[in-house]
C-alpha cells in the first residue's frame, strides 16, 4: 500500500504515560500523573450522575447536531446555536478546519513551540506549516504578522500557550487581529481559558463580532474534568461553522459525552472551586521552585513549565521512577519539564521527589 508521501515521516502524539503502565513497568505501587494537565479533581458531581442516568440510553445513537447541549451553551457564551460546532474533543475541531481549509501548498503560521496537532492536521493536508520561534516563552505576534503571504491560509494562537503557560494579553491580540487580512483566518485556542485570573487576558467569544475570520476553540476536557469523553467545542461565524460542519463526521460525540457536558456546564460554581484550587496550586509550586533556585514561566493554565538546569529527559526518568509522571522532551528547551498543577498533596509529593532528583544529580546540595 502506498500512503500519502506527506505522513511517511509524520510523528505519532505521544500521550502522557498511563498511570497503570508505570506501575507495572516499574512496579511501584501508588503513582501521580502530572503530565496530561487534566483536572486532579474530576468531573463534578452533576456530570457524574448525568452519566450514570444516560446508561439508560446506551442502544441509542447520540444527537448528531447535540440539539440540547448546543442551545444550553450558546446561551451561556451568549451566541447563537449555529455559531458552535462540537467535536471529539476540540483536537476534532481542529483537524476539521485542516481537512475544510487546507490544499497542498497552503501556508499556516503557528509558534514554534506549542500544541503540535495543529502541525500534524496541516502536514496531513499537505499544507507548509510556518514556525515562528516563541519569545520568552510568548507568541511572537509581530513575527508571526511578518510571515504572512498571499498562501497564508491559517494562523493558530494557543492562549494559554501549552507548554509554556504564557498568554497573550487581550491589547496585544486585538492590535494583531486588526493586521491580519480578512481572509485569513485566526484560530484562537483557548483550552485552558477557565484557569486563567489575569485581568489582561481576552475572552475570544467577545472579539467573534468584530473579525469574523476568527474562530475560537474550548474543551471540556480540562477545568470540567470530562477528559475521558472527549468533548469540545468551536465557536466561530456561521459560515464557517457550516463548512467545517461538511467535513464534520455523524455522530461525532457520545450521549454520555453531551449528557455529562450539560450537567457541568450548569455547574459553575464546580468551575469556580476548581479555578480557586488551581490558583493556590499554582502559588505553592511557585512558591517550591523559587526556595529550590528554579525558574518557571509565568503560568495561566492549569500546569508550570520549569526550568530543572538538568537534561529534562533525565529528569524525568527520575521523577517516573519516584511514581510521579511529568512532561519532557521540548526541543526549544531541553532542560523544561511541564506539570500540571495537582492538588496540594499531589504537589508536595511532586516537589519532593523533584528536590531528592536535584540532589542526587548535584544541582541542589
Amino acid at each position: 500500500m502506498n500512503p500519502k508521501p506527506n505522513i511517511v515521516n509524520l510523528p505519532v502524539y505521544k500521550p502522557g504515560k498511563p498511570i497503570d503502565e508505570v506501575k507495572k513497568e516499574l512496579g511501584l505501587s501508588e503513582v501521580i500523573k502530572l503530565a496530561s494537565n487534566e483536572n486532579p479533581y474530576g468531573a463534578s458531581p452533576s456530570a457524574k450522575e448525568a452519566i450514570l442516568a444516560e446508561l439508560e440510553n446506551l442502544y441509542l445513537y447520540p444527537d448528531g447536531s447535540a440539539v440540547e447541549l448546543t442551545a444550553a451553551l450558546a446561551n451561556r457564551l451568549g451566541v447563537n446555536s449555529d455559531n458552535i460546532i462540537f467535536g471529539c474533543g476540540s483536537d476534532e475541531i481542529i483537524a476539521l478546519i485542516a481537512r475544510a481549509f487546507f490544499l497542498p501548498g497552503d501556508e499556516t503560521i503557528m509558534a514554534d513551540q506549542t500544541f503540535s496537532v495543529y502541525k500534524s492536521n496541516a502536514d496531513i493536508e499537505g499544507a507548509v506549516s510556518i514556525e515562528v520561534p516563541l519569545v520568552n516563552g510568548t507568541h511572537d505576534l509581530d513575527g508571526m504578522l511578518a510571515r504572512i503571504t498571499d498562501r497564508t491560509k491559517v494562523i493558530w494562537i494557543c492562549n494559554p500557550n501549552n507548554p509554556t503557560g504564557t498568554i497573550v494579553p487581550e491589547e496585544a491580540l486585538v492590535s494583531f487581529l486588526d493586521a491580519v487580512p480578512s481572509n485569513v483566518m485566526v484560530v484562537l485556542d483557548e483550552a485552558y481559558c477557565e484557569y486563567v485570573t489575569d485581568l489582561s487576558y481576552s475572552n475570544g467569544i467577545q472579539l467573534l463580532n468584530r473579525y469574523t475570520n476568527l474562530v475560537v476553540l474550548r474543551t471540556f476536557s480540562k477545568i470540567y474534568g470530562l477528559a475521558a469523553l472527549r468533548i469540545g467545542y468551536g465557536v466561530a461565524s456561521p459560515e464557517i461553522i457550516s463548512l467545517i460542519n461538511k467535513v464534520r463526521e455523524p455522530f461525532n460525540t457520545t450521549r454520555l459525552a453531551q449528557a455529562a457536558a450539560l450537567a457541568a456546564l450548569n455547574d459553575q460554581e464546580y468551575v469556580e472551586e476548581c479555578r480557586r484550587l488551581n490558583s493556590a496550586g499554582i502559588v505553592q509550586l511557585q512558591g517550591e521552585f523559587k526556595r529550590l533556585g528554579l525558574e518557571s514561566f509565568p503560568a495561566h493554565g492549569n500546569f508550570i513549565m520549569v526550568d530543572v538546569r538538568k537534561p529534562a529527559t533525565e529528569v524525568f526518568d527520575a521523577l517516573m521512577r519516584k511514581g510521579i509522571i511529568v512532561r519532557a522532551g521540548h526541543q526549544v528547551y531541553p532542560t523544561y519539564i511541564r506539570v500540571t498543577v495537582g492538588s496540594a498533596e499531589q504537589n508536595t509529593a511532586f516537589i519532593t521527589a523533584l528536590e531528592q532528583t536535584l540532589i542526587e544529580s548535584g544541582v541542589r546540595a
